[in-house]
């Protein structure tokens, strides 16, 4: 969340930011509430002063006199009485709305109303041609008996999948590849030198949880919508969305020392998702699922490098594609169609044959300080003042869409997948093609 002083000093700003992202917010009401929020506050804590002042007398207060102090505690304390759950009721009114502020965004975001204003930074290949009408993946996968969608609905219901043989066998070549490279402080080094990153510091992995509690979710402002949540109130957890849910929270309420920032995990896990809202929208294949996999980058950095941090991950997932040979498109993502704790999003969306476009497989959200607040994850300065550190998270693979788009840009006439050379050698057996049995 935004800091209160910041609003308070920023409020047309922070109004023209609201405006910015479609986010209904009344800011004057914010600032009235928090004007009534202290001095509410400040006659609790006067009346508090009184009490222990009072408190301290009637020890050594004798006969009118102690009446007197004793009379004067008790209008005191039917004041605070009274005061108090106004005050709370206040308080909590002011902290509903300060948890739906968004955060302010870069200088180079698009302003626009949704994904049809987003900006295209840069095109990385051609799309890919054939000399023969290609397939979509799921016809490609059912005949190649590497994708298994109808038992999967018999068994799961609609938006899950089975994935067999080959596919199976993919998903943990692109897993290896992904946790290969970055840990390889060679390749890191490279890419952060390319966009002026001064940290070739790898990435830790972490296998993290699939549910969080549902305050953890809120304080990393993930929890909303909750109807596209797996939510098991009985149990208050949630299953994650995607790793970033669960890898934020590692700094909560930590102060890390300035010498190790900046601090960089991948994280593995399946997610899950209701794809609330989306009925009738991508229904054929796997592009959009309840259950799928993924391996999700997070950092949290000192304020100044937070956007090389963010650089430095897009150069991850360019440099990902690039190996793999799928073409691209690096989007700037306009602020009606960002999110609402994301100070710049940048997307990727790869080449998607059958559909004859470019569709979303990595997104990049920068937060500055926005999650760290909620979260108080702190770092420690030379000067042993404490600072809110910026995070950042990121895709580095979404395995299904990544899935997809080497399954369509990789088919062959007769049916057969070529796997792409960089992930062969973590296929069993070195396996090259996928074709029918």
């Amino acid at each position: 969340m935004l800091d209160i002083k910041f609003i308070r000093e920023n409020a047309e700003a922070v109004k023209e930011v609201a405006k910015n992202k479609n986010i209904d917010l009344n800011i004057d009401q914010l600032l009235k509430l928090d004007k009534e929020r202290l001095l509410q506050l400040q006659d609790i804590e006067e009346l508090l002063a009184e009490k222990n002042k009072l408190n301290e007398l009637i020890p050594s207060a004798q006969g009118d006199e102690k009446i007197a102090v004793l009379e004067q505690g008790k209008n005191v304390k039917e004041k605070l009485a009274s005061a108090q759950p106004e005050f709370e009721k206040i308080k909590e009114q002011f902290e509903a709305m300060m948890i739906r502020v968004p955060n302010l965004i870069s200088a180079d975001t698009p302003i626009g109303k949704n994904e049809d204003e987003n900006v295209v930074v840069r095109t990385v290949g051609e799309p890919t041609k054939f000399d023969f009408k290609p397939k979509d993946h799921m016809d490609l996968g059912e005949a190649l008996g590497i994708i298994d969608m109808k038992t999967a609905v018999t068994v799961a219901g609609a938006r899950f999948t089975y994935l067999l043989g080959e596919a199976a066998m993919l998903q943990f070549a692109l897993i290896q590849f992904v946790i290969n490279t970055l840990s390889d402080e060679k390749i890191v080094s490279q890419l952060a030198e390319k966009v002026g990153n001064k940290f070739g510091k790898p990435f830790t992995f972490v296998v993290p949880p699939v549910m969080v509690k549902s305050e953890i979710m809120k304080k990393m402002d993930r929890f909303d919508p909750v109807d596209d949540r797996y939510y098991f109130e009985a149990d208050n957890l949630l299953l994650v969305g995607s790793a970033e849910h669960s890898l934020g929270p590692i700094q909560m309420n930590k102060i890390a020392e300035e010498k190790d920032l900046p601090i960089r995990y991948v994280g593995y896990s399946t997610a899950f998702r209701r794809e609330a809202g989306t009925y009738g929208k991508d229904t054929k294949g796997i592009l959009r699922v309840h259950q799928f996999d993924k391996l999700e980058m997070e950092s949290f950095s000192r304020p100044e490098n937070g956007l090389e941090e963010q650089n430095l991950f897009v150069a991850i997932q360019e440099y990902i594609l690039q190996q793999l040979g799928i073409p691209y498109q690096v989007i700037a993502v306009c602020s009606g169609d960002m999110g609402k704790p994301d100070y710049r999003q940048i997307d990727i969306n790869s080449w998607i044959p059958s559909q004859d476009k470019y569709r979303e497989t990595h997104t990049s959200d920068y937060m500055t300080d926005f999650q760290a607040r909620r979260l108080n994850a702190k770092y420690k300065k030379a000067d042993g003042n404490t600072e809110f550190l910026h995070m950042n998270d990121a895709t580095a693979i979404a395995i299904g869409r990544l899935l997809i788009a080497i399954i369509e840009n990789f088919q062959q006439a007769d049916g057969s997948v070529v796997i792409p050379e960089v992930l062969r050698k973590y296929m069993p057996g070195g396996i090259s093609v996928i074709s029918r049995k």
